[in-house]
C-alpha cells in the first residue's frame, strides 16, 4: 500500500483530499494510483468504468490496495439511474416507483439491498438518494428520481432510504439540496431559478431534507440552483447562505457536504471550473465532484492548484480548506468501520422485482393477456443527461422472454405513428412510452395509433400525468428493467 509521498505538503493533500474524481477505463490509471499516494481520498464510478459486478470489485480492490481508506463513489439511485447495472437496467425500481407504493418497509429493504449489492462489489458511497420533492411535472431532469409531489411522502421515504443504505455499510448521499423539484431547467446546461417564497421552499423543499439529517445522513449534496429567497446572487453550491448558514446552521447538520457535478455547465459555464471549485469550498463544500465529463489528470491537477494558490492568496481560508478534507476523512473512517459489519439481515435479491410488481397500476376494459407476439413500439425522447442513453429500457426484452417473435423498434418525432403503424403491420402494438406530457409529438402519435388501433397497449415508464388511454394502459412509475419486467408480465400473462 502506497503511503503520502514526504514531497507532498500538507496544504497539497488537503486540496486533493476534498475532490471526488471520475477515470477513464476499467481499471485504474497509473495517475490515479500515483494521486492516492500524494492525499487523494475519494474516487468516482460512472458507468464508463463498469462492465460487470466482478470487475468492479476488481477495480475497487486495485484501488484500495493504494489506500485503504479511499472513499469509492458512485451515482447509483436505482430506477432509471443506474451505474452498476448501465448495460442491462436496474433490478430496483426508483424512488417514483417506491413512493407509488408507499411502503416505507419496502423503500428500506430496498435500499438495504442496493446497498449490500454496492458493498459486494466494493463501493462505499452513493450519491443517492434524491430528496428532491418533484413540484413541477415538466421538471426535465428529476421526474421519476423523486419519490413524489408531496413533502410528506418524500420525506418519509427519504429517511427510510438513507436508512436502509447505511445499514449495508453504504454511505447515503441526500440530493439536491435545498431541491431541485420545482425547477424547468436542467442544471447540467444552465442556473435553474426556482422562484418560491421561504416559507414555501421551508415547508416543501426542505422537509425531506431535514428528515434525511434525523435519519443520520451521512453525505448531502448541493444543488446548482439559484433561490433568490435564500441567496439572491449565488446558487446554492457556491452560497455561504445556503450551505453554512442555512444547512449547518439553522438545519444544524454536521456531516460531509458534496457539490453536484462541477463541470456541469451551470457552475463551469458561468463562473468557470476552477473558480466554481474554489467558491464552493470557501461556501461550506467539503468535496468536490468532477468526473461525470472530465476525468483526466490535467482536471485533478488544476482544481489541486487552483485551491492551493486559492489558499495561499488569501481568497480561501487555510482552515476551511483544512476542515473540508478532515470532513472527507472523517466520512471514510466510518465506511471503513461500517464495512466490517454490512447489514443485519439476510440478503433479498429479489425484493427489487416485488416492489416494481406492487408499484404497477393498471388502467382499462378487463383485459385478456396476449398470446401472440405483438409489436412493441418505443416512443423514445431525447435522454435525460443524468440517466444517460446507455441504458435500455422499455418492455421489447422482457416480452420477448414471454413471447418469442416480438418484434420492435424506436421512434421519435413528427410523424412517429404512422412510422409505427406501417412497422407493425398485423401485429398487436404495444407502445411505450415516457412523460407522454412532456413531449407533443409523443401525445400525437399515440393520437394517431389509438385512432387505427384502438386495442394498443399503452405502458407509460414515466411520470403518469396525461390521462390512461388503450385498450390497456400501464404506469410503471419509471423504466428500471424490473418495471418493464412487471409490465409485460401483465401483458403476457407471465
Amino acid at each position: 500500500m502506497t503511503t503520502l509521498t514526504s514531497g507532498t505538503d500538507t496544504l497539497t493533500r488537503d486540496a486533493l483530499a476534498v475532490l471526488q474524481p471520475g477515470f477513464a477505463g476499467t481499471t485504474a490509471p497509473d495517475w490515479l494510483l500515483r494521486r492516492l499516494g500524494e492525499g487523494l481520498a475519494s474516487v468516482a464510478l460512472f458507468g464508463r468504468n463498469i462492465h460487470t459486478a466482478e470487475q468492479v470489485a476488481a477495480l475497487t480492490a486495485q484501488v484500495r490496495a493504494e489506500r485503504g481508506d479511499v472513499l469509492v463513489a458512485i451515482d447509483e439511485e436505482g430506477g432509471d439511474v443506474t451505474r452498476l447495472e448501465v448495460r442491462t437496467g436496474s433490478s430496483f425500481p426508483g424512488n417514483h416507483a417506491l413512493g407509488a407504493v408507499d411502503d416505507t418497509d419496502l423503500t428500506r429493504a430496498v435500499a438495504t439491498e442496493l446497498g449490500r449489492r454496492l458493498a459486494a462489489a466494493g463501493v462505499d458511497f452513493d450519491w443517492a438518494p434524491s430528496a428532491d420533492v418533484n413540484a413541477d411535472p415538466d421538471n426535465p431532469v428529476i421526474g421519476v428520481r423523486s419519490f413524489g409531489a408531496d413533502p410528506a411522502l418524500v420525506a418519509r421515504h427519504t429517511a427510510a432510504y438513507v436508512t436502509g443504505l447505511q445499514s449495508a455499510g453504504v454511505a447515503a448521499c441526500t440530493k439536491h439540496f435545498p431541491g431541485h423539484g420545482d425547477t424547468a431547467v436542467d442544471s447540467h446546461h444552465a442556473v435553474p431559478r426556482i422562484d418560491a417564497d421561504l416559507p414555501l421552499l421551508t415547508e416543501r423543499d426542505l422537509v425531506p431534507f431535514r428528515a434525511a439529517i434525523a435519519a443520520g445522513t451521512r453525505a448531502i449534496m448541493s444543488a446548482h440552483i439559484l433561490a433568490p429567497a435564500l441567496d439572491p446572487d449565488r446558487p446554492g453550491t457556491l452560497s455561504p447562505r445556503v450551505l453554512t448558514e442555512l444547512l449547518r446552521g439553522e438545519l444544524g447538520y454536521d456531516g460531509l457536504i458534496v457539490t453536484d457535478g462541477i463541470e456541469m455547465r451551470a457552475i463551469s459555464g458561468t463562473y468557470g471550473l476552477e473558480h466554481g471549485t474554489v467558491l464552493a469550498i470557501a461556501a461550506g463544500a467539503d468535496a468536490i465532484c468532477v468526473g461525470g465529463g472530465l476525468c483526466d489528470e490535467d482536471t485533478v491537477g488544476r482544481l489541486r492548484d487552483a485551491l492551493v494558490t486559492a489558499v495561499r492568496t488569501g481568497e480561501l481560508p487555510e482552515e476551511r480548506l483544512a476542515d473540508a478534507a478532515e470532513r472527507v476523512r472523517a466520512l471514510a473512517r466510518w465506511t471503513t468501520a461500517a464495512r466490517a459489519t454490512g447489514p443485519a439481515t439476510a440478503p433479498d435479491p429479489e425484493v427489487g422485482l416485488r416492489a416494481a410488481r406492487r408499484a404497477l397500476r393498471t388502467t382499462g376494459a378487463p383485459f385478456t393477456p396476449l398470446t401472440e407476439p405483438p409489436y412493441v413500439a418505443q416512443l423514445t425522447p431525447a435522454p435525460n443527461i443524468a440517466v444517460g442513453d446507455e441504458t435500455p429500457w422499455g418492455v421489447a426484452a422482457e416480452l420477448s422472454a414471454l413471447l418469442p417473435g416480438t418484434g420492435t423498434g424506436s421512434f421519435t418525432g413528427p410523424g412517429a405513428g404512422a412510422e409505427v403503424l406501417r412497422a407493425a403491420g398485423p401485429r398487436r402494438v404495444v407502445a411505450v412510452v415516457r412523460d407522454e406530457h412532456r413531449h407533443p409529438w409523443m401525445a400525437a402519435a399515440l393520437d394517431t395509433l389509438l385512432a387505427a388501433r384502438p386495442d394498443t397497449v399503452v405502458v407509460e415508464m414515466g411520470i403518469p400525468q396525461a390521462p390512461p388511454r388503450g385498450a390497456l394502459h400501464l404506469a410503471t412509475h419509471g423504466a428500471a428493467r424490473v418495471c418493464g419486467r412487471a409490465a409485460a408480465e401483465v401483458i403476457a400473462g407471465g
